[in-house]
């Protein structure tokens, strides 16, 4: 079941202040290119990359499992020219290919064991053209997370300011845990509690490779600079038939 943050109403409904637009979202954009294609969003939360690839006159499907944050995505400009499916991306069934599949928002990280990767690879398969392309991102688990992911940061919503916090609970077999709290101008405060995994890149490829596609390549960051892991804090992974 999707977390707290992503499915309750009220914490969908401010979402975005947090998560807008950024250097991830200018990356797959350009994937997309501005030659009419066929895009499938999975994981695409509110719809901030699936509404402005819209606008550049593909034909796009976003899928998520939340009804909350599709109800937020059906509110974007481009809404009526988007299918919005709800579906996570181990059940997702089209009956239809896309010449570009992607998972932006660090939304693979929900997959949380072999088995799940494995069955979400297996479906991207499925559902990618045979010239297509599959890119999705993972943190680099080498990475010190847990140093950085302790924050607090005021929301500007309409109500007043929101006050966002995230604590890093602990770490245990590849996952780590953590809660958002976000306190509201009224004093309600509500907290979710989200799981994440950080498979390393080798576990990754040898599962997507065993449902028949291979890493074209690999970035390390959203400038385009190949992966190191040392020093790479992503790991963007472009995807082919194999």
């Amino acid at each position: 079941m999707p977390d707290a943050h992503y499915d309750d109403p009220r914490l969908a409904a401010i979402y975005d202040l947090g998560n807008g637009w950024s250097e991830d979202s200018d990356y797959y954009l350009a994937l997309a290119g501005t030659t009419p294609c066929r895009v499938l969003d999975i994981g695409c939360g509110t719809g901030i990359i699936t509404d402005a690839i819209a606008a550049r006159g593909h034909v796009v499907v976003g899928a998520d499992p939340s009804p909350g944050m599709l109800a937020v995505a059906r509110t974007k400009p481009r809404r009526d020219a988007i299918r919005w499916v709800e579906s996570d991306a181990q059940s997702l069934d089209l009956d239809e290919t896309f010449d570009l599949i992607i998972m932006t928002g660090h939304a693979f990280q929900t997959l949380a064991t072999d088995a799940d990767i494995a069955t979400a690879a297996a479906s991207i398969k499925q559902h990618l053209a045979p010239d297509g392309r599959a890119v999705f991102e993972s943190r680099n688990p080498l990475i010190d997370w847990p140093s950085r992911w302790a924050y607090g940061v005021d929301l500007e919503a309409p109500q007043g300011t929101i006050r966002e916090t995230r604590e890093f609970l602990g770490h245990d077999a590849g996952c780590m845990t953590f809660d958002l709290r976000y306190r509201f101008p009224d004093g309600a405060e509500l907290v979710s509690r989200s799981v994440l995994r950080f498979a390393d890149r080798d576990t990754i490829e040898t599962l997507f490779r065993a449902a028949g596609l291979v890493a074209e390549h690999v970035d390390g960051d959203w400038d385009g600079s190949p992966f190191d892991a040392a020093s790479s804090p992503e790991m963007i992974f472009h995807m082919r038939h194999g």
